[in-house]
Order: C-alpha cells, then sequence, then structure tokens
C-alpha cells in the first residue's frame, strides 16, 4: 500500500472512531487524567514493586550468607540512580512524543518499523503479565492471613480481576478516584514506617519471623561480580511500570505533556525514596530472608510492632498489589490504539466509547489476563519468572532511540549520554534476567515476542492487500448506473413483509419475492396455501417458489442468486427481520436471516441488505 493509501485507512480509522466519542470534544476533557490521578490510576505496579523489588535484591544476596546482605544497600542505590535515568528519560520521551506509545513511539521514528515492532510486543507481553502477577500476589497475600481461602484463590483471582475491568469500562478517571485512597495509604504507611525505623536502634519486634526457617546460606567472605549483577537485575523488578504513564500521555488532559512529566517526576521520586529507605533498614536491622514471610513483613514489625500498624501495611500492600493491575489498563489500551492506528491491529482497537474509553483494549486485556489465571492455577511463583523481561527490553530501545533522537541537536550531549548510559545498563539487566530466568520459564517470552512481531507484521500485510484491492489513495472510475434486481426471501405475510416490499421496491429496478419449499407434505402444504394467500393479497411482486430436497435454507436462496445475477445486473438480497423490543426477546427469534445471509455471503457476490423491523 502506498503511504497515501496508508494515511487514508488510518483517516478511515480515525472517521470511525470520532463516531464513538462525544460530540463536544471539550467536555471530555473532565474524563481525562490530571497529575495526580494519573499518578494514582498508572503507577499503582511501580508503587507495589516496593513489596518484592528488595526482597528480590536480598534473596540473590543472601546466597553469599551475611557478607552478601550488607550489599543490600549499594545495590538498591544503583538501582535507584538507573531509576533516576529512567524517569529522565522518559520525561523527555513524554516532551518528544506527546500521543503516547513510549518505547514503541521513539523506535518506530528513529530505530525502524521491526524494532518498533519488538519495543511494542515487548509492552503487550509485559502489560499482561503485570495483570495477572499483580491479581495472583495480591489475592496471595489474602490467602496468607487466610488459609482457609487458599483452594478458592483462581476464583478470588477472577472476581478481582473482573472487578478492574468493570471499573476501568467505566473510565480511566472513575478508576483513577477508586484508586487514590489505597494509594495514598500504602505511601503513607511505607514512609511512616521508614521514618520511625530510621530513629530505632534495634528491632520492636521479631514476632512475624518467629518460627520460620532462615533461607541465609553459609557466610562468603567474598561477593562475586556476577552475584551482584544477578542482584541487580532481579531488584530492577522495582522498576516495572515506569514507562506507563509515558505511554499513556493521551489519557492526561491539556497541557498534557506537561501534567504527565509531574506525575512522571512524582512517581520516580516516591518509589526512589521508599526503595532507599526500606534498603536503609533492612541493613539497619540486619535482617535476613525467611521462609514464608516477606521482606516487608519483618520491616513493619522491627520498626513498628506486632500491632494494629503491622497490619495496616500488610492490607495496604495486599491491596495495592493487587489493584497495581490497574497500571495495564491505563497503558496498554492507548498502545494498542497506536498499533491499530499504524495498521498492525484490527482498527477496532482505535475506537474509543463514551468516558474516553478504548473499550476494546480493556476487555481483550481482561480476557488473556483470565487465560493466564486459569493458567496458572492462581499461583505467582507460575507466572513470575515471565515477568519484567519485556519492560527491560522496553526501557533499552526506548533509551537507544532517544539517543538518536538528540542527534544533531546543539547542546544535547548530556542528554544523548544520559541515554546511552541508562540503556547500558537496562540491557545487560535484560540479558541477565534473561538467562538466570530462562528454565523457570523464560524461554516462553523468547518465543512468544517473535510470534506476536510476526503477528502484527501479518495483520499489516493484510490490511495493504485491502487497501490494494479497494484502490486506497488511487482515483476510482466514475460510478455508473446498473440494472438493479432485489430478491426479498419471505416466509408468510405480515406486517414486516409489506415492510420489506416497499423497502426493495425503491432501492430496485425490479422486485423478486423467494420462498424456500421443502419435501414435506406438511411444508409443501403451508406453501400453496402461501401461494394462494400472494395472490388474494397482491402486492405487485412475483413470488418465486425455490424446491430444496434436503431442508436447508441458505443454499437454495443462494443458488437462486447465483442464477439472476446476469451480467450489467446488480442483485441485491434484502432479508427482513423483526427486532423485538426488550433485549431478552432476541433469544426468542429462529435466525432464519443470518442463515440466509451467511449463504449469500459464501457463495455470490451479492450485495446483503438486513432490514430491521423495530417491534414496540
Amino acid at each position: 500500500m502506498t503511504t497515501q493509501a496508508t494515511e487514508t485507512a488510518d483517516v478511515t480509522a480515525a472517521t470511525a472512531t470520532a463516531a464513538e466519542e462525544p460530540p463536544d470534544p471539550a467536555s471530555s476533557d473532565r474524563h481525562r487524567l490530571t497529575a495526580l490521578t494519573g499518578l494514582a490510576a498508572l503507577s499503582l505496579d511501580a508503587m507495589a514493586s516496593v513489596a518484592y523489588g528488595p526482597e528480590a535484591i536480598v534473596l540473590v544476596l543472601a546466597a553469599a550468607g551475611a557478607h552478601g546482605l550488607g550489599f543490600t544497600l549499594p545495590v538498591t542505590l544503583a538501582i535507584a540512580a538507573l531509576l533516576a535515568v529512567l524517569v529522565a528519560s522518559y520525561r523527555q520521551v513524554i516532551a518528544a512524543f506527546p500521543d503516547g506509545g513510549g518505547s514503541y513511539a521513539v523506535a518506530k521514528k528513529h530505530l525502524g518499523a521491526r524494532t518498533s515492532l519488538v519495543a511494542a510486543a515487548s509492552l503487550v507481553l509485559d502489560y499482561v503479565l503485570n495483570v495477572a502477577v499483580a491479581v495472583t500476589a495480591g489475592v496471595a497475600a489474602l490467602t496468607s492471613a487466610f488459609p482457609e481461602l487458599y483452594g478458592e484463590r483462581l476464583w478470588i483471582c477472577l472476581a478481582v480481576l473482573a472487578l478492574i475491568t468493570a471499573v476501568n469500562l467505566r473510565g480511566i478517571v472513575d478508576s483513577a478516584r477508586a484508586f487514590i485512597a489505597p494509594t495514598a495509604i500504602f505511601v503513607v504507611s511505607i514512609l511512616t514506617l521508614i521514618v520511625i525505623g530510621l530513629f530505632r536502634d534495634a528491632p520492636v519486634s521479631t514476632e512475624a519471623a518467629a518460627g520460620h526457617a532462615s533461607v541465609l546460606a553459609d557466610n562468603a567472605t567474598t561477593v562475586g561480580a556476577l552475584l551482584l549483577l544477578k542482584a541487580f537485575a532481579s531488584g530492577c523488578s522495582a522498576l516495572t511500570g515506569v514507562e506507563a504513564i509515558a505511554n499513556a500521555v493521551p489519557q492526561f488532559r491539556t497541557p498534557r505533556a506537561r501534567r504527565a512529566q509531574h506525575a512522571e517526576i512524582a512517581l520516580g521520586a516516591v518509589l526512589g525514596v521508599m526503595l532507599v529507605g526500606l534498603s536503609v533498614l533492612i541493613s539497619r536491622f540486619h535482617l535476613q530472608p525467611v521462609a514464608g514471610v516477606t521482606v516487608l513483613a519483618q520491616l513493619a514489625d522491627a520498626s513498628l510492632g506486632h500491632n494494629w500498624a503491622f497490619y495496616v501495611v500488610q492490607f495496604a500492600t495486599m491491596i495495592l498489589l493487587a489493584l497495581s493491575a490497574n497500571t495495564s489498563f491505563g497503558g496498554l489500551p492507548v498502545l494498542l490504539k497506536l498499533l491499530a492506528r499504524d495498521n498492525y491491529l484490527p482498527h477496532v482497537f482505535a475506537l474509543k466509547a463514551d468516558r474516553q474509553v478504548h473499550r476494546h483494549g480493556v476487555l481483550t486485556l481482561a480476557g488473556v489476563s483470565a487465560a493466564l489465571l486459569v493458567f496458572s492455577g492462581g499461583d505467582t511463583n507460575t507466572l513470575v519468572p515471565l515477568f519484567a523481561i519485556g519492560v527491560f527490553i522496553g526501557f533499552t530501545i526506548a533509551q537507544v532511540g532517544m539517543v538518536l533522537h538528540w542527534r544533531g541537536v546543539p547542546g544535547s550531549l548530556g542528554k544523548a549520554l544520559l541515554n546511552g548510559f541508562g540503556a547500558l545498563l537496562t540491557g545487560v539487566s535484560a540479558v541477565v534476567v534473561t538467562a538466570t530466568k530462562f528454565h523457570d520459564g523464560a524461554w516462553l517470552i523468547v518465543v512468544a515476542l517473535p510470534v506476536l512481531v510476526l503477528a502484527f507484521q501479518a495483520v499489516r500485510r493484510a490490511y495493504d492487500r485491502i487497501g490494494e484491492r479497494l484502490g486506497l489513495g488511487r482515483i476510482p472510475e466514475c460510478p455508473t448506473h446498473a440494472r438493479s434486481l432485489v430478491i426479498v426471501p419471505v416466509s408468510g405475510i405480515s406486517r414486516l413483509t409489506s415492510e420489506a416490499l416497499t423497502a426493495a421496491n425503491s432501492l430496485g429496478d425490479e422486485v423478486r419475492a423467494v420462498t424456500v419449499v421443502h419435501d414435506d407434505p406438511e411444508d409443501r402444504a403451508a406453501s400453496e396455501a402461501l401461494t394462494r394467500d400472494w395472490a388474494l393479497w397482491d402486492p405487485g411482486v412475483d413470488l418465486v417458489r425455490l424446491p430444496s430436497e434436503r431442508r436447508t435454507l441458505g443454499r437454495p436462496v443462494a443458488a437462486y442468486v447465483r442464477e439472476a445475477a446476469e451480467p450489467g445486473t446488480r442483485v441485491t438480497v434484502l432479508i427482513p427481520e423483526a427486532e423485538p423490543g426488550q433485549a431478552w426477546q432476541r433469544l426468542l427469534q429462529n435466525q432464519r436471516g443470518a442463515v440466509v445471509a451467511h449463504a449469500v455471503r459464501r457463495d455470490t457476490d451479492a450485495v446483503i441488505c438486513r432490514l430491521r423491523f423495530k417491534l414496540s
């Protein structure tokens, strides 16, 4: 397809999008995000990562014993430095690409179509996995507090997913407002834990870890670079979700880029403070990882004591882990819209409903995530090895693209070096995480990534072929008048029949009514009665009887349409159907119209017109 043809297809999709959008664009701004609501809607994934990011570092370093745990803070500081690089980079991405798309948009402009599809595929996989991991982690925290619910964890996961989906179908602003309170409670509780813990010389309580076996290995005298690199890569799971705001810039109120940048900076600041603060407390209290108790639970116990404050932190963490799936519902539909606009996905993903909801993207994400939950049985450990690989690939591609973005721009050397350093760090992390988790299930991502890219390319080729057949971008021949024959399938005489023949007479030069007669005594008698009544009614349209030895309806009509399709004649099959006033009454319909339409569409080139007669 030529560039002009592609643009025409995009205009067509945009026109379809406009058909579903509210008529007054200015009024739709209230259905978009502010910096605060954007932080609540799009940062839950990143915020919740403090529940497992520091723990991931500690579990790796525990292999070197107490000496290894001494490197918890340095590794966390390195991750915080990378976080600062990423926030600065995505702040630049937001300004340079205000239409959203994050790494996909950057790669599309600076690295080529294929690399942009790799970035898009990695983001799609990360968003889908984030939903499944977030929901299962939240439910796992619930079943830890109430063990009797463990057997029902899959159904609880699906119920939580259904709740989040329903909230997002009402609009991203409604979801943001609903999640402001739990986000605020979580952030305040973690910051309170850190501040109080900094004034403690020793743990207030160790009750949470009492009776649980330590997973600390024998003490080592040295800590190798590979172990530190692995700890760094594992801890980088805390950085998932940092890109979500850059992907969803169009969801913000005007000025969109500025509000999104403010939300990105706030996310980086809060997340960085929490990560570093928790790591300081881990070193201060000399905590060791134990089986069955999270590091965050031990920190809450040591800093606040085993009281109501401890349970506030636990329940806030549980709720935010479950709700952190909302980050995907805010970012992925916008990415799918951009892919659809570029003809890499069906155009239906570009459509918007009221409240600025990409309904098809939301429902697709919910459906795929539900399938993953069923596949995993609601078990977090089945999904975690697949998590965070895609986001590192997206980070790396985005920052390499931004290096090229600054090429030739005066005074941008520092920015290019910053992006290049970030690309190096995230690229190394992507390789290390993939290698260390390959046998634990990461190979599925290695396989799924190219498969998804090939699927995008197949959709694009299909749209190219359709555009070529439609002649998009080329001036077509002038329209001409052709003889028009309208065929109306009927099964009786009613007001519906009269309406159908009236519509057919207004559409065509010639109208024929057809009825199918089966080789059955009862059916033949009904057909003869219809013929007599038709002659008495005399609507001015001939009734043609189509014999059928088998009890089929669509094939005889399609065969007659083929016979009637003479050269220079445009054949239209007008199928009358009654549309009940109540939705549940549609279950009472016999679906004869759908059967005829399917057969005619499959076997002929006739135009199909389905006349809906509404029953009040």
